[in-house]
């Protein structure tokens, strides 16, 4: 990969989706919105089924496993998550936080400062890697069919490859090959091509990095 330009004064980039500032659950900065028993309870369940994830696998979290493991009512977890998806969601937020956090404001080339290319490469790359990482948790969190492109944390990924594809080749349909690139990275597939066919995962990097050039036309990362 070619060197990266010094960084620009100002590290954040512009937001032009208000979505981006949404992650799948409510953020750290809503917390003292919540009633402190209410903030202990959120905690407590989120523990509970770390736990259960950890001990048993993601599997075995069910909102009537965690309610039993945090020793609360079902009801209270139905009412604080919504949902099973909504609960393995909440477990994934602080590492949504962190990714956001790396590719908005981080360092280059994931951050800003780099060239759109070489910020779509180590986006892609970075996102491999952090699925490989948690691939059972975003598996089992994996939202319904009729919410899977409207999750905002997943459209979050999405419109930040739409606006660096908007920079690099702002020519193309950006809005429908940033879905096109994004199908790359989807967990399921990586699970696929990682657990049932033994792909290693250095050969999908490689893959997308291939799949960015040939995009947008960009000579092969050295």
């Amino acid at each position: 990969m070619s060197a990266a330009p010094p960084p620009i004064p100002t590290p954040q980039e512009p937001v032009d989706h208000p979505e981006l500032l949404q992650l799948g659950t409510a953020l750290e900065a809503d917390e003292p919105c919540l009633r402190a028993d209410a903030a202990r309870n959120r905690a407590r369940l989120l523990e509970a089924a770390a736990r259960l994830v950890a001990e048993r696998g993601a599997e075995a979290v069910t909102m009537e496993a965690v309610a039993a493991a945090a020793r609360v009512g079902k009801g209270t977890v139905f009412r604080r998550f919504g949902d099973r998806t909504g609960l393995l969601t909440a477990l994934l937020d602080h590492s949504e936080k962190k990714f956001q956090a790396a590719f908005l404001g981080g360092p280059p080339p994931l951050g800003p400062g780099a060239p759109p290319v070489e910020r779509l490469r180590a986006f892609g790359c970075a996102l491999l890697r952090r699925s490989s990482d948690e691939l059972e948790l975003q598996l089992a969190a994996e939202p319904s069919a009729n919410r899977r492109f409207v999750n905002p944390a997943r459209r979050v990924l999405r419109h930040h490859v739409e606006m660096l594809l908007r920079q690099a080749v702002p020519g193309a349909d950006c809005e429908l090959l940033a879905h096109t690139l994004m199908g790359q990275l989807d967990p399921a597939l990586v699970h696929h091509l990682t657990r049932q066919c033994g792909i290693p995962l250095s050969r999908l990097e490689v893959a997308w990095i291939d799949l960015v050039d040939r995009v947008t036309g960009a000579r092969p990362a050295c």
